[in-house]
């Protein structure tokens, strides 16, 4: 993670003038059984889609609020990160996309017994949301709906 120091002018502009939101109290619900029990689903916001799905759009002004669906069975190197920041190194996220999306991590730990299950789907917001409104009065509780759906316990956030 880069320091304040190290971004460009323009961001760091941007940055000193954010107005910050906070959340008090942060909305959480404990779970009621061990995680060798629970079915777990990814959440990043790296802003990836597959080669199929449209891509997020960068022309949206405050950020493009959609998700994109990425399945269990996904080859993560056919992700695609399409996070609108410049005011991060991707090379990593390039590199492997394990890094925001940890798929072959939980996986493993599937088949060590180590959680219940991994989901049928995981999802995938665009980082960098400046104008958070829509992404949390529809976008977020969309995905919230899924997931309960699909019988989600725990949900791994990965922010980017």
């Amino acid at each position: 993670m880069a320091t304040v120091s190290e971004l460009g002018l323009s961001t760091r502009l941007f940055v000193s003038t954010y107005p910050w939101r906070r959340i008090d109290p942060v909305p959480w619900s404990p779970i009621d059984k061990p995680l060798s029990a629970c079915r777990l689903a990814l959440i990043s916001s790296a802003g990836f889609s597959l080669p199929s799905q449209q891509p997020f759009d960068e022309r949206v002004r405050g950020g493009d609020s959609g998700f994109r669906e990425i399945p269990a069975d996904a080859d993560v190197h056919a992700l695609i990160e399409t996070h609108r920041s410049h005011a991060f190194d991707h090379a990593g996220l390039a590199q492997d996309a394990n890094v925001a999306f940890p798929i072959d991590r939980v996986r493993e730990l599937a088949d060590a017994l180590r959680i219940g299950s991994v989901n049928r789907r995981h999802v995938s917001f665009m980082g960098s949301i400046t104008a958070p409104g829509r992404l949390v009065r529809e976008t977020a509780p969309a995905v919230a709906r899924l997931l309960v759906d699909d019988g989600v316990d725990v949900a791994l956030l990965v922010p980017v």
